[in-house]
């Protein structure tokens, strides 16, 4: 007589009846249930945890590189021949400004001034970090043109000055109002260096995305800010765009060589690199924290089979008599266990994915609910949670769970393949 293959049809219709089976005729669908509703949940929990979090990483990448240069080019300066001082900034802006944008895959290189100083309007003052920068150069700023809620004409840039929204604010300010700014380091006289404030006209209130960037941010005509900031026929820096900003290593050697002998760069990602690898970490932790979740909601499919090996010991008596051998007794119990999982991982990510996919107007609803607050983003970066469902998670998800509903499974089902049937229907 031929050997049954593992996993005959046989097996499969034991396993479901078992399944099936009512608490009065030995079954155990109590427990069943909660061990389907556990893996249930945590597969949700997981599902829905990666995805905010792939939210965030993503919505701050996207705000930093919209109001941020993806690479600054600078140098350490020129040497004054005669003074023998070393004066910063560059002299040939334009002409590195114009060698860089013919590296390939470079999209914007801008020459930049910039200072910090203080802002007074209304009896208030505030800190901030001032970009000078051309008028045309701006407007090509993703989050410029992108910015939702912005204020003023982007047009009238030359004729005043841009402030963050944060700025605005803070100082109480409006498009057409006037603000001062200080500088310490102004005018050189025979009496030293005096204070330096200027008054200008406020023509565009911006947002970029990020609250840091709009609480300290402004920018002012290229030219103003040269006269500004004492650097006459000088730029700081070069603000470089490119674009595959994600793969901005590969345009560093390039950079350099466009820049010339002192040029040295600054990415994006030496800026927010030890921020990015926070949140990688961050990341881990929380996929070790949550998959402990799921081992706890298989653990459930342990107690569900021991309780029906227990109560199907005279079944499984009659079954060996019967010639079932005990490969065969185990993958029935196998079979039990993990359609448990199998059902409990489907229904998490069903859940899970829906959820990530409608994050958005369920928060509101929560936020609404809750009277607003819920997400403040004077304390974090970014103004907005969402949340982003990458597959990679899912497929992460799906195989922890059912990687661990599997081994779970085989404890109590090798219990029950060893059990002996003399010993099972002694007392039947």
């Amino acid at each position: 007589m031929p050997t049954p293959r593992p996993f005959a049809r046989y097996e499969w219709l034991i396993a479901w009846r078992y399944l099936r089976a009512r608490r009065s005729e030995g079954g155990v669908s109590v427990m069943t249930w909660i061990s389907l509703i556990g893996i249930t949940l945590a597969v949700f929990a997981l599902i829905v945890t990666m995805s905010v979090r792939a939210g965030f990483r993503a919505e701050f990448v996207s705000t930093l590189l919209g109001a941020n240069a993806h690479v600054t080019v600078y140098t350490g300066g020129d040497l004054d021949p005669a003074t023998g001082r070393v004066i910063r900034g560059m002299s040939d802006f334009d002409a590195m400004a114009d060698r860089i944008k013919g590296v390939p895959g470079v999209t914007r290189a801008a020459p930049v001034v910039r200072g910090q100083v203080m802002l007074t309007a209304n009896g208030r003052n505030s800190g901030a970090e001032v970009y000078g920068i051309r008028a045309q150069d701006y407007a090509a700023i993703p989050a410029m043109t992108d910015g939702q809620g912005d204020q003023g004409d982007l047009a009238a840039f030359d004729t005043g000055i841009a402030i963050g929204m944060g700025v605005a604010r803070e100082l109480g300010l409006a498009v057409g109002d006037k603000l001062r700014m200080i500088s310490p380091d102004g005018a050189k006289t025979a009496f030293g260096t005096s204070p330096r404030i200027n008054a200008y006209v406020v023509t565009q209130i911006f947002t970029t995305g990020s609250p840091d960037i709009d609480r300290l941010r402004v920018y002012l005509p290229f030219a103003e800010a040269q006269s500004y900031f004492n650097r006459e026929g000088r730029a700081d820096e070069i603000e470089v765009t490119v674009e595959r900003p994600q793969n901005i290593e590969d345009y560093a050697q390039p950079l350099l060589q466009a820049g010339g002998p002192q040029a040295m760069v600054w990415t994006w990602q030496d800026s927010a690199g030890s921020f990015l690898r926070a949140l990688t970490v961050e990341d881990n932790m929380m996929f070790i924290l949550m998959s402990i979740l799921v081992l706890i909601a298989a653990m459930n499919i342990i107690s569900g089979l021991v309780m029906l090996v227990k109560n199907k010991g005279r079944d499984i008596g009659i079954l060996r008599t019967m010639g079932l051998t005990e490969g065969a007794i185990l993958r029935v119990f196998f079979l039990c266990g993990a359609t448990t999982g199998i059902l409990g991982t489907l229904g998490g990510i069903v859940l899970g994915s829906l959820f990530s996919i409608y994050f958005t107007p369920i928060f509101d609803a929560v936020n609404f609910l809750a009277g607003g607050g819920v997400w403040d983003p004077e304390v974090r970066p970014i103004y907005t949670l969402t949340a982003q469902l990458q597959w990679r998670d899912v497929a992460a998800a799906a195989g922890l769970s059912l990687l661990l509903s599997f081994v779970v499974t085989i404890f109590p089902a090798r219990r029950a393949a060893r059990m002996n049937p003399v010993e099972a229907l002694r007392y039947e």
